[in-house]
Parts: C-alpha cells; structure tokens; sequence
C-alpha cells in the first residue's frame, strides 16, 4: 500500500487539475478597437478574478470597429464582444447575421465635436463656413450630415477633410482646422496638444443635439447563446461587476489594463475611463437599468441608422437584434 500512496497522491492531483481546466470554460472576447482606458473594465474584471470566479477563462482580443466585430461573431472567430450597435443593427438588416446584443454600455451616443474655446463655435450652427476634420473611416461620419440636418445646418457650407485618426489632435491645435469629430472617450488625448498650443478645450456632444439612440454594447453569437446561455450569463454578471469596480475606481481599471498592456499610459486611461462614464451612467441608464435596451430608444436608434444608410424602416425590427433574456 505504502507503494500505491504515491501514484494515488499524483492520480488525483492529475484528476483535480484535469477538472479545474474542464470547469473553466473558454471565452474570446473581441474589442470593437485597440485597448485604452474606455475599454479598461473588462481587464479589471481579469485581474480581480471575476471571470475566474464564475468558471470563465476570458482571452481579450482587439478588433477594427464594430462591424468587424459582427463579422468576427458571425464567423465563429470569437464568442463575445464590444460594439455600436448601430453596426449590428445595419448588419441585421442587410445580412440578417447570426449576431445579438445582449447589454447595452453607452446609453448616450459617444460622437461630439471637439474644437476650442477662441473658435466661435458654441453650437453646431456656428460650424458653417469652418473646416472640420474627421478620421477617414470613423463611424461618426455616416450620421453626421443627419445630425446637421436636423439642427438647420447646410453641410456644403462645411468644409470637411477625411485624414488620419492621429493626426487630429495636432490639427486642431495648430489652428489648421477648426474643429474635429470625435467620440468623448478620447478628448483626455487632446489635452496634452491643446495645452501645449496654449489653447482650451471644448466639446459640443452630438446627444446634445438629439442624437438620441444607443451607442456600445455587448454582442454575443448566436451559436454561443444556443450553446452556452449560462456561460453568456456568468460572463455579464462578471464584467457588470467590473464595470462597477471601475467606475468606482478608474485608477484601479486603468492599473489592470497597464499589466496586461504595458505600451497603454496609466494616467490616460484613467482619464479616458472617467470620460466614458457619463455615457453610461445617466439618466437614461437610472430610469431603465443598467445594461436594459427599452424598446423606445432601441427603435430610435434604428430610426437613425435606417435613415443613414437609406433603408426603409420597416427593413428591420430593431427587436430582432437584441436578447434580453442573458442579463440576468
């Protein structure tokens, strides 16, 4: 017997690793962009061992926006994601996609107009006879002549240039525009530039404007709610939790991106992180709940997608694209 304790000693060591590894269950969970601090919850929750505590082993990956995102989840290339959900529902409905949202993040819409405070511009109207730059394929720029549209504003009396994502901070602090289009998550990147050129910064965010609808959410496979709904469910718990513990902590979230991202500036993040919380936590999102999707909003947010992309409206419900029932 005294022969046997060792091999049984290892037997069920084997046996108790071989389970741990079963029990953990495999998660690939795409980002609509690189990692930064507007994406920093979900790193959080890795490094606090929140996933880990429900039995999910999550493999963080980065997409190249939102539509490549739907494509990644409809092609079985991850499981879960991030994205606007003004990409899933066109994709809804000129493809109808395996793909669905089942939490909403950003209840305002993140587009804004950055520009300085010695432009003039204090509204969208003011925006005429100036030059706007926008990054060439930024989501923002396929609402953007709706959204002057519906605030009386002649876009052909707007002169806008398509350039680099990177180059837009230092245009507008060398004067060579007037103003950018943007999402509020990176005005923390203008700062620096703006300080430097010894002027101040001033946003004029496109919800302001009646730009109403949702904007990030989670989206999940359809294959992955079929499969693994429970899975589904422990993975919003965990990363409800991470959003809460960042929100509380923003320093804390952008810490645990830095250890799994050394090239991110901590001090960034955590400002871009605190930047992102208004479009979460609002009026909107305490009348309806954190991560709801009501019916009303989720019909106007397809409204401006149809009208953008010339559909009728009847091309989709809106309801369609969502699950309600994971968030639980």
């Amino acid at each position: 017997m005294k022969r046997l304790l060792p091999f049984s000693a290892a037997a069920l060591l084997a046996l108790t690793l071989a389970h741990a590894a079963h029990a953990a269950e495999a998660v690939t969970f795409m980002l609509d962009w690189l990692p930064a601090g507007d994406k920093a919850a979900v790193y959080l929750g890795v490094e606090k061992g929140l996933f880990e505590a429900e039995g999910i082993k999550v493999t963080i990956q980065s997409g190249r926006g939102s539509s490549d995102v739907v494509t990644k989840l409809a092609t079985g290339a991850a499981d879960m994601g991030t994205g606007g959900l003004a990409a899933l529902l066109q994709a809804k409905a000129t493809d109808n996609v395996p793909v669905k949202a089942v939490m909403s993040i950003y209840t305002l819409q993140p587009d804004a107009i950055f520009t300085t405070t010695d432009s003039g511009i204090a509204s969208l109207k003011d925006l005429e006879g100036k030059t706007v730059a926008t990054a060439t394929f930024s989501s923002s720029n396929v609402s953007w002549p709706l959204v002057l549209k519906a605030n009386g504003v002649d876009p052909d009396k707007i002169k806008l240039l398509k350039v680099d994502p990177g180059a837009l901070a230092p245009m507008l602090a060398s004067g060579k525009v007037d103003a950018t289009i943007n999402w509020v998550t990176v005005a923390p990147a203008f700062a620096g530039p703006l300080k430097e050129a010894g002027k101040s910064f001033k946003e004029l965010p496109w919800s302001a404007y009646g730009f109403d609808g949702y904007g990030l959410s989670v989206f999940v496979s359809d294959k992955m709610i079929a499969e693994r709904p429970e899975t589904v469910r422990k993975f919003l718990k965990a990363y409800q939790q991470a959003t809460e513990m960042a929100i509380a902590d923003p320093m804390s979230a952008a810490t645990a991106l830095k250890a799994m991202v050394p090239e991110v500036d901590a001090d960034t993040a955590a400002e871009q992180w605190m930047a992102s919380i208004p479009l979460m936590v609002n009026d909107l999102s305490k009348k309806d709940g954190a991560g709801a999707f009501e019916p009303k909003l989720l019909a106007t947010t397809w409204k401006w997608v149809a009208e953008a992309q010339n559909l009728p409206l009847d091309k989709l419900n809106p309801e369609t694209a969502v699950n309600r029932d994971l968030l639980k």
